[in-house]
């Protein structure tokens, strides 16, 4: 088990504001009603930044990734938002509102993929270099000869030997084949790279090895990379800062070190509290009370309040929002943490604007 304690190594300097999120809606059609999975996310990614989006199962992690780079498939949609993207030496685009064929000049050049289940997504009949030249001439400028000569290189970014380009996917362990996916991820050196799960289903050996891969891929190469999954300890050891989720919105942004040493939300609280610590003093584990609710019916004012130990009236009424909690502790240089409670009224939380 990876110690979920934050990593004391220095951590990147963030720079400029590479990816902004405002307002994002995705929902899916069903039987039983409309789905709002995400439901008016505000968020933003800084380049050189790896910034982690945690939450439990069902928050609207993985649709958040996949609206992103517009992969959303009915019956989802993504019903409203603005997600401008900047990328070194070109003009911000709004990823929603371009169309197919300048959306498909921006994948995987300028903002590539590491799907959830990425060990499946590899063709199981085509050898690895061939599946590498693919995705390098279709979304570069390379030709098949440079394609081939630069892949030996790109394992070897992500500690795989040369060898395996010449190999099938089924010659390759679980660790390996993820590792193959990463270096497809940054074989065009994309500005931003979203990895979603990306040690789901890895023992915790090859999980540590995938989590230095994409750190050190970040320090060499200067990308940004959000990185979606619900394991605690994955963001305390790869991450700048963390995005909390919950029922379909963003309750919390912080600094890692702060969400771990000082969370504020009840609910961030509550996932610390619940992460299993390997050595230091005996504790219970302290579970989340309560399950998540439907997102065909989002519970009235805050959706945590049916679960919160810390809930007030208000809470039951008046949907508190997302914004900047001042407290004078936090460098100027740093982004301000950012909280949706009524529990800090200095962060301004109150009703929406309509």
């Amino acid at each position: 088990m990876v110690d979920p304690s934050p990593a004391t190594v220095e951590r990147s300097s963030t720079g400029s504001t590479l990816l902004e999120i405002d307002g994002l809606r995705v929902y899916y059609h069903t039987v039983g009603g409309t789905a709002r999975a995400v439901d008016g996310v505000k968020l933003s990614v800084n380049r050189g930044e790896i910034l982690g989006i945690a939450g439990e199962s069902g928050c609207g992690k993985s649709t958040l990734a996949a609206a992103l780079l517009r992969l959303t498939r009915p019956p989802g949609y993504i019903a409203g938002g603005r997600v401008s993207f900047a990328p070194a030496g070109r003009s911000p685009v709004d990823l929603l509102q371009i169309d197919e064929q300048e959306l498909r000049a921006v994948r995987w050049r300028y903002l590539s993929y590491i799907p959830q289940g990425s060990m499946n997504s590899l063709n199981p009949v085509m050898r690895v270099i061939d599946q590498f030249v693919d995705v390098m001439i279709e979304h570069g400028t390379t030709s098949a000869q440079e394609a081939r000569a630069a892949v030996p290189n790109l394992l070897r970014e992500v500690g795989l030997g040369a060898h395996v380009a010449r190999m099938f996917p089924h010659e390759l362990s679980g660790g390996m084949k993820q590792r193959v996916i990463i270096a497809m991820a940054i074989a065009l050196k994309p500005d931003l790279v979203i990895a979603d799960e990306p040690t789901t289903a890895l023992d915790v050996n090859v999980q540590r090895v995938i989590i230095q891969t994409l750190a050190d891929l970040r320090d060499r190469l200067g990308m940004s990379l959000i990185v979606v999954t619900h394991d605690m300890a994955v963001h305390a050891e790869l991450v700048d800062r963390v995005a909390v989720m919950y029922a379909g919105e963003v309750v919390e942004v912080a600094d890692v070190e702060q969400i771990f040493k000082q969370p504020r939300h009840p609910y961030t609280e509550g996932l610390i509290k619940s992460i299993p610590r390997v050595g230091g003093d005996r504790a219970r584990l302290v579970g989340i009370a309560g399950n998540a609710p439907s997102p065909r019916e989002w519970p009235s004012g805050c959706r945590f309040h049916p679960r919160c130990p810390r809930v007030m009236d208000v809470c039951r009424v008046t949907p508190p929002s997302l914004l900047p909690l001042v407290d004078g502790s936090t460098a100027s240089t740093r982004p301000l943490p950012a909280v949706a409670c009524h529990l800090y009224p200095e962060s301004g939380a109150g009703r929406r604007a309509s």
